[in-house]
């Protein structure tokens, strides 16, 4: 009898050393660096924000956060790679519009899903985008630029990053909502769509105004408009595209993500690292520099807020006339 007890107690002794360092670990996290994910290209407007990200919170952790740019498919091999890593808490992905809300409508087959295989941390930030267009035009306001288009019979060309993109989309319900009509030029990219409309190859874009926010102050474009429903401080006097065409609102979003299964007690202290990262001083003067509004929530109100984003993208995907695959 004395040995049964004597091997229980050491099996249990075994078993209770081996529970330590589960919960050490998520007292203890973050030990070492950290791989963040963004599912876009390097130099790109969702790329700089995840930097920036990235490097708060850096300071907020005490351990480096790595970029790791995952490129391709419209952000899916970023997303999936990110899936599919060690639910650990040292790889995370940040999380935009493009893969998330806009993959569900044209792609039939998803290598993820965008509300079950990710446990949802916060946004950080809300990104207006900019109507903007070449400064030639004689064009100042929304108005003018409805006025512009009827002018030319629609013989006038809209800028974007490509068939399916953030800034397509923006301009397909502007001109849905708008009543109005230009001829879509695609590009291979944001900065080729933004360089164009600089050029004069085409007189208008809607972008995230991080990737014009510099142009925009060199005079190289003019800005009219912006996509958020209300006013901004970090957009000065710059009117809603909403004030003129009623309804219209496209704005993008950065949030951070863990793979599915991550340990509670890791994304609990993620949401508060993130938290404080906001408040840092520097991080707000950067987000500030990208003309984009630090926001946070809770893991439920980021999972519904995408839920809600999805439906949303539903019938502009479906006025785009954009083939599934």
């Amino acid at each position: 009898m004395s040995l049964t007890r004597n091997l229980l107690l050491a099996c249990a002794a075994v078993m209770s050393i081996g529970a330590v360092p589960s919960a050490f670990s998520a007292q203890e996290y973050p030990s070492r660096p950290i791989r963040l994910i963004v599912p876009n290209a390097a130099g790109s407007s969702v790329d700089t924000l995840g930097r920036i990200f990235a490097n708060g919170l850096t300071a907020s952790t005490g351990q480096q956060v790595v970029v790791d740019n995952r490129a391709g498919a419209g952000g899916l091999i970023g997303m999936e790679i990110g899936k599919d890593a060690a639910p650990d808490g040292y790889t995370l992905i940040s999380a935009s519009p493009a893969a998330m809300v806009i993959g569900p409508h044209i792609h039939k087959k998803l290598p993820f899903d965008p509300l079950k295989d990710y446990e949802f941390i916060s946004l950080f930030g809300v990104t207006p985008n900019i109507l903007v267009v070449n400064p030639s035009l004689p064009v100042k306001t929304v108005k003018d630029l409805l006025d512009y288009n009827k002018s030319k019979g629609g013989n006038v060309n809209m800028a974007s990053a490509g068939v399916g993109s953030q800034s397509h989309l923006a301009g397909v319900l502007f001109m849905k909502l708008g009543k109005t009509q230009s001829l879509h030029v695609p590009y291979k990219g944001g900065g080729a769509s933004v360089a164009a409309t600089v050029a004069g190859e085409s007189q208008w874009t809607i972008t995230p105004a991080p990737a014009v926010a510099g142009m925009i102050k060199a005079g190289k474009l003019r800005a009219v408009a912006h996509t958020l429903t209300k006013k901004s401080t970090l957009l000065g006097d710059l009117p809603a595209v909403a004030d003129t065409v009623k309804g219209y609102q496209y704005g993008g979003w950065g949030g951070l993500l863990a793979p599915r299964n991550t340990p509670k007690p890791i994304l609990a202290r993620l949401h508060q690292l993130l938290v404080k990262t906001t408040e840092n001083a520097d991080f707000k003067t950067n987000f500030a520099r990208q003309m984009t509004e630090i926001t946070t929530n809770t893991p439920e109100e980021f999972r519904k807020f995408v839920a809600a984003e999805i439906q949303a993208m539903g019938p502009v995907v479906k006025e785009a006339g954009l083939e599934t695959y």
